[in-house]
């Protein structure tokens, strides 16, 4: 096993996963010291966290993933974290990958390393959706981002500190969390991971998400104008 990073925090943002998060967890756990962010389950969630090794960190009621993040971010500074990989939950992401990005993390010092997707896997829906966003989201900040909507990331203490000042409690914080890095000059980075589906449901509402996501992205290209003017 390689050594592990003592100054990296495993966060894992949970909600109604209690089936599911004991092998995520301890499979992190390999690597780094975990931390769950329980969302207000209903379940036994904190409870198969706690069993597999994590710190469990319960809020309630049920908030929203990006309101757990940002607890959990809080958590990390507050312990003397310098950064966080933040995978999910529901096995899409494979734990053992996590040194791919404490590697971009310690070589290029990114701020804010994003697991890079193979779309070509995806479902098509997915495939379709995903690309469109991938094209008009680089189009918005100026820059090339590889997969704005992956969740599994490394994120610097930096990174962290800038993303507190968000409101936004949902999916969208993770594709905010671009946007204040980009607008903030901070580092992004990408390290290739597996594409995993099984038979999880998506939590997100894709309506809402897609409405959200389009008005994000019409603040930010307004707010980019307006600094390149200045």
């Amino acid at each position: 096993m390689a050594e592990r990073a003592s100054d990296i925090l495993a966060l894992i943002p949970a909600h109604n996963e209690a089936s599911r998060i004991a092998p995520v967890a301890a499979g992190a756990l390999a690597h780094l010291p975990v931390l769950v962010v329980d969302d207000g389950s209903a379940d036994e969630t904190s409870e198969a966290a706690r069993s597999a090794g994590a710190t469990v960190v319960r809020q309630e009621p049920n908030q929203g993933k990006g309101a757990a993040l940002r607890t959990g971010f809080r958590w990390a500074l507050d312990n003397g974290y310098r950064a966080v990989v933040t995978l999910d939950a529901d096995g899409q992401h494979d734990p053992s990958e996590i040194p791919k990005f404490v590697r971009v993390y310690r070589d290029h010092g990114a701020d804010l390393v994003i697991g890079e997707r193979d779309f070509s896997l995806m479902p098509p829906l997915r495939r379709l959706s995903n690309s469109l966003g991938r094209w008009a989201f680089s189009w918005t900040v100026g820059q090339a981002v590889a997969d704005n909507q992956s969740g599994y990331r490394l994120v610097s203490r930096a990174m962290m500190e800038a993303a507190l000042a968000s409101d936004e409690r949902g999916f969208e914080f993770e594709v905010e969390m671009i946007v204040i890095a980009v607008r903030r000059g901070l580092r992004l980075g990408s390290a290739p991971i597996r594409t995993i589906y099984g038979d999880e449901k998506s939590h997100i509402n894709n309506w809402r998400h897609f409405r959200k996501f389009v008005g994000l992205m019409w603040r930010t290209r307004r707010a980019m104008r307006r600094a390149d003017r200045d």
